[in-house]
């Protein structure tokens, strides 16, 4: 029977309260109690497991069998003396019925018939106090109602596990399901424990509905508290979320002053109430570590949020020079990359590149196949010269034509390093930021304002450690891109420089490269791919007396990293809706999007890794896949 209380004197009868072996679980204030109180009389969900253990009884009597003492005794609120009631009925093994219920009086009797025990509480005269008028504390049943198998609702569920939840975010489904059969008797499914722990987590972290409505207001005190920030929101038509948009002033400043002109897109899905999808841009710092510049919360990933998206990124970052962008030539970002920024250069992600290929070859090739093609156009995607590049092109053509005229017509020149005209510094692939991400993970679960806190504090805190690291360096170059450099002299020492007059050089190693010093150019390539002098120009510096570091890329500097990290991201303070009139904001309303995570357990379907692809099978007889000798129909 699913019922709420009402205000009026009507009353609901034959109200069954569930029967539960207990834990001590403290109840903070009276307004919990009584949204425990409610939710107790939701529809039921799990049926307890026959009788519990007389171990387990004398536990709850110690804990709990004194919460009601008889005539006289007062509560703050009819939902503490619900609360008190239903561990009193707990300890005391016995199940019972409300035969009035309402804002006035409270009448109960044990459950099992022809039973003498009633208790009345009403409100005290004169005072808000609820007092216990009457109560007859004889059973005659001897606990009989305990094995007839009562029921628990998810909220009260809910309302057990939320002291554990606040100390164990990461309380799994199965681990409630566990706990709460060991502790209580209960047998809980997975869906059960799963949304009994989204309403323990709903009363901890506050409303998901609430924290939309809070976003207008939420923006406002991210400027205020980081001024030069950009944080804009946009609502559909009818007041419903739709997208989100942040950047920091800190990471602008930081972007413009000490990273290279390079940026990562990519997107994760978020397994909020109400989904979504995160985007969000990811720069590189002089050391190669993440540099969070902007992220977005919109309701879908589309063609039109991603727009919107560049469209604000443009709008925060504003530099003059070219950037080149890392991301999957998919959703529309090759169009819109072109429509929003003047100068830039959209190189191809190659994971997602590599996962279309070995998705497209899937089902035509064996196992042994595909993993030598995917390897080569890898190979393709590195080589540094053309002729590298057509090598492991031709491979792939050995095993299919097909194949090859994939990757020919895929546009090389936006993914591999022998045609592309863009400075990706041998960055391929758009997921770059994977340490942004799974800061994602760890909050893509809160509630939309809370969420976005965690980015921002995340990324704070990485800002200031990085900071206080980098005083500590000595060296004129970052640590890994110093490491690079000590490498490429030490090869450098065994090669031969023929010199000539001007800038251009000849040198000798295992093949013969041309170094000019004054375009920064080797025709090896690596010096350009990189930003850092390759083996050969580094031998004709130690020849013609030059020093190596005076041709290194200003990004890898150690002045250029502690510039990007110069500014701070500041606390954003909790933020409350203003009340009307105080704010020009109060009456801006946002309601959450209509897509809702669907019941139970998320589906999680894992892509085909490119690094083990599984082996199929392949029938010893026909040859075909997907079968064996014994299964094959030709036999």
């Amino acid at each position: 029977m699913c019922w709420t209380c009402r205000s009026s004197r009507t009353t609901v009868s034959e109200a069954v309260v569930p029967i539960v072996e207990p834990i001590d679980v403290r109840v903070d204030t009276c307004n919990a109690i009584d949204q425990i109180d409610m939710e107790l009389h939701e529809t039921p969900l799990v049926s307890v497991l026959g009788s519990s253990s007389d171990d387990k009884h004398h536990k709850a009597a110690q804990q709990w069998e004194n919460t009601i003492t008889g005539v006289d005794q007062r509560f703050n609120s009819f939902g503490e003396f619900r609360e008190a009631l239903h561990k009193f009925s707990i300890a005391h093994g016995f199940a019972y019925r409300y035969k009035k219920n309402d804002s006035h009086r409270v009448t109960v009797k044990c459950k099992s018939q022809g039973c003498p025990w009633r208790i009345y509480a009403s409100r005290l005269s004169t005072t808000q106090l609820i007092c216990i008028k009457k109560m007859n504390t004889d059973h005659t049943c001897e606990g009989a109602a305990v094995k007839a198998g009562y029921r628990a609702t998810r909220g009260w569920v809910g309302s057990i596990i939320k002291e554990k939840l606040k100390v164990s975010p990461n309380y799994k489904p199965k681990d409630i399901a566990d706990d709460i059969k060991r502790e209580y008797g209960i047998q809980l499914n997975y869906s059960q424990a799963w949304r009994a722990k989204e309403i323990a987590r709903e009363q901890l972290q506050g409303s998901y509905k609430e924290a939309y409505n809070q976003l207008p207001y939420f923006c406002e005190r991210i400027k205020e508290t980081n001024p030069g920030s950009v944080a804009t929101f946009t609502t559909k038509e009818d007041s419903s979320f739709h997208r989100f948009f942040v950047s920091f002033h800190a990471s602008i400043v930081g972007f413009r002053e000490g990273c290279r002109p390079l940026i990562f897109l990519d997107s994760t899905p978020l397994n909020s109430k109400y989904q979504g999808v995160l985007l969000a841009a990811i720069a590189a710092d002089g050391d190669d570590g993440i540099f969070p510049l902007a992220f977005a919360v919109v309701d879908a990933e589309t063609d039109d949020n991603w727009h919107w998206f560049l469209l604000e990124l443009k709008s925060a970052v504003s530099v003059s020079q070219q950037i080149t962008f890392v991301a999957d030539v998919q959703n529309g970002l090759k169009k819109s990359l072109t429509e929003v920024f003047d100068k830039c250069y959209h190189c191809y992600c190659l994971r997602h590149l590599a996962e279309k290929l070995n998705k497209d070859l899937k089902g035509q090739f064996s196992h042994e196949a595909r993993r030598f093609m995917i390897n080569d156009f890898y190979a393709a995607a590195y080589a540094p010269k053309l002729e590298a590049f057509q090598r492991s092109a031709d491979n792939i053509k050995g095993i299919s034509p097909e194949a090859y005229n994939w990757v020919i017509q895929s546009g090389p020149e936006h993914w591999a390093n022998a045609f592309s005209g863009g400075a990706r510094y041998n960055h391929m692939t758009s997921n770059f930021g994977q340490q942004f991400y799974s800061w994602v993970s760890e909050a893509h679960e809160l509630p939309i304002t809370q969420m976005i806190d965690v980015l921002r504090g995340k990324t704070m805190e990485a800002f200031y450690s990085r900071r206080v690291e980098s005083n500590q360096w000595v060296t004129r170059l970052t640590p890994s891109k110093e490491e690079k450099l000590q490498k490429e002299t030490t090869i450098a020492r065994s090669l031969q420089v023929l010199l000539s007059q001007g800038s251009t050089f000849e040198v000798r190693g295992e093949s013969v490269d041309i170094v000019d010093i004054d375009h920064w150019d080797c025709s090896c390539k690596g010096w350009q791919l990189t930003g850092l002098p390759c083996c050969h120009a580094i031998a004709v510096f130690e020849c013609i007396g030059r020093n190596p570091y005076d041709y290194c890329s200003r990004y890898f500097t150690v002045e250029s990293y502690r510039s990007t990290y110069a500014e701070s991201i500041h606390p954003v303070p909790n933020v409350d809706r203003p009340l009307p009139g105080e704010s020009s904001l109060a009456s801006v309303t946002v309601t959450p999007p209509p897509t809702r995570r669907p019941p139970g357990r998320p589906k999680m379907k894992q892509a085909e890794s490119l690094d083990i692809i599984k082996r199929q099978l392949q029938c010893s007889k026909c040859k075909g896949l997907g079968h064996n000798k014994k299964t094959c129909k030709d036999s």
